[in-house]
């Protein structure tokens, strides 16, 4: 598990802890490290598109250089990593949970 900066409606940065769940083929966020509050869901299937900020799209992000972006049908998440290896992996891992996905 890790954690990322999801971008709100409000336009500010709220510490979340994404995990990755293959057995019900999503991500889901919590509020807190010990997976108590559950805050949303990010299921596979909704997901468009898995992409490296390079626009600087998120102004007020705390760190450009490691913010990349998960698009779905209805909402555009911005999510920043703790460091470049784990927002690679991150990327990764959801795209290609999302190309399998896909295919069934």
């Amino acid at each position: 598990m890790d954690y990322f900066q999801e971008w709100g409606r409000v336009k500010t940065w709220k510490k979340r802890w994404f995990l990755f769940d293959t057995d019900h083929r999503r991500l889901a966020y919590y509020t807190d490290c010990d997976e108590r509050k559950l805050k949303g869901v990010i299921y596979f299937q909704a997901i468009e598109e898995v992409y490296y900020d390079h626009l600087r799209t998120a102004t007020s992000s705390p760190r450009p250089t490691l913010t990349f972006c998960v698009k779905t049908y209805d909402r555009l998440f911005f999510l920043v990593a703790t460091n470049a290896v784990s927002m690679r992996i991150w990327m990764d891992v959801i795209v290609t949970a999302t190309d399998e996905h896909s295919r069934y």
